[in-house]
């Protein structure tokens, strides 16, 4: 049977990272792996040799664990590293507070405290706010820090940051989670390795993005402290998020990973993402909002422009009262996309003053 083309493969949008088709290496790794038989649920050869593969990037104690999507990795990282009656700070901002349909608290049952941030990041000032009544049967017990890297905003935390967010949660006894949906963006940015921010800064346990990076589909739950963490591969399974054919996971987590994918990848995305804020800046009536430090960039725009923008365009508006609207790039974006958007902001944006 022959598969009809269905979608304009020029289009592209500002919407998502996740908009972007697969890179051509990981389906490469993706045939690699196919033909044969392999024992499924991440008892094959590809699964084994991932555990290296982040042991490299992350120290000797890291383990990896495949799962499906970023929701689902979130929930059984947090799952994993909180009892029933333990809350988690994170920032008002946070993806899961405001993009996963309540999947923290209604699926893993945690009470998220959140606090509002001006640039997505938290400190230890900001979670101080939440960060008491330890003891009090009446309170949810703050158990858990959970910081993003990027941040929803497009902002990147320093390792600095980090450390002094793990040194303050775990002189109160508290973990930190790190959720890296985009974690290769912000090493690119920083010029730093992973573990740099993330192993050397005390964080505990961290997602690791792929989908947004190239792959497929496919993120991975890492544990870096083995002792903040109980029973993953048992939630995985209970959260349904264990694969049963993970070598086509694992495999794309190879390719990724392995070499310098990952890094090129980020490093356009970011690229375009910092092409874009430049095309835009100085045109009457814009202002971007966040400093861009990854492959976001969030600015303000009158209303009827967004609307006619979007037809052209998609992306997505991030917030309804202000205005405010968010604009990412991939690491298939090209600087012709980037000119061709610029363009259209500015013929809109003229339209609007005339």
């Amino acid at each position: 049977m022959t598969i009809t083309r269905r979608h304009d493969p020029d289009y592209r949008g500002f919407a998502s990272d996740n908009y972007a088709g697969i890179h051509p290496e990981i389906l490469e790794a993706i045939a690699v792996a196919n033909g044969g038989h392999q024992i499924s649920y991440g008892e094959d050869v590809y699964t084994e040799h991932l555990q290296d593969v982040f042991k490299g990037h992350f120290g000797e104690r890291a383990e990896a664990f495949p799962v499906f999507n970023g929701t689902g990795a979130n929930v059984v990282a947090l799952d994993a590293m909180s009892p029933r009656w333990g809350s988690v700070i994170a920032a008002a901002t946070a993806h899961i507070n405001v993009d996963e349909c309540g999947a923290p608290e209604k699926m893993g049952g945690l009470k998220l405290l959140t606090v509002p941030t001006p640039d997505g990041k938290l400190t230890p000032e900001l979670i101080d706010t939440h960060a008491w009544g330890w003891g009090d049967q009446h309170r949810a017990q703050p158990l858990v820090v959970a910081i993003t890297q990027s941040t929803e905003l497009g902002t990147c935390y320093t390792p600095d940051e980090i450390r002094a967010i793990c040194d303050h949660a775990h002189q109160h006894g508290m973990k930190v989670f790190l959720d890296g949906s985009r974690l290769g963006n912000a090493a690119a940015t920083l010029g730093r390795p992973f573990r740099a921010f993330t192993t050397d800064a005390g964080v505990d346990v961290l997602t690791f993005g792929g989908t947004k990076n190239g792959l497929l589909a496919g993120e991975c739950v890492v544990v870096l402290n083995p002792d903040a963490a109980q029973g993953v591969m048992y939630l995985r399974k209970m959260s349904m998020q264990l694969a049963s054919k993970m070598r086509f996971v694992s495999a794309q987590f190879e390719a990724l990973l392995g070499g310098d994918l990952w890094l090129r990848n980020a490093s356009h995305a970011n690229a375009m993402a910092l092409r874009l804020a430049a095309a835009v800046r100085d045109v009457p009536g814009v202002q971007i909002t966040q400093e861009v430090q990854a492959n976001a960039v969030f600015a303000l725009v009158p209303k009827d422009v967004t609307e006619r923008l979007q037809k052209r365009f998609r992306f997505y508006t991030w917030n309804e009262h202000t205005g405010e609207v968010r604009w990412m790039c991939s690491f298939d974006t090209t600087e012709e996309d980037i000119d061709a958007f610029a363009a259209a902001v500015r013929e809109e944006m003229a339209g609007a003053r005339d």
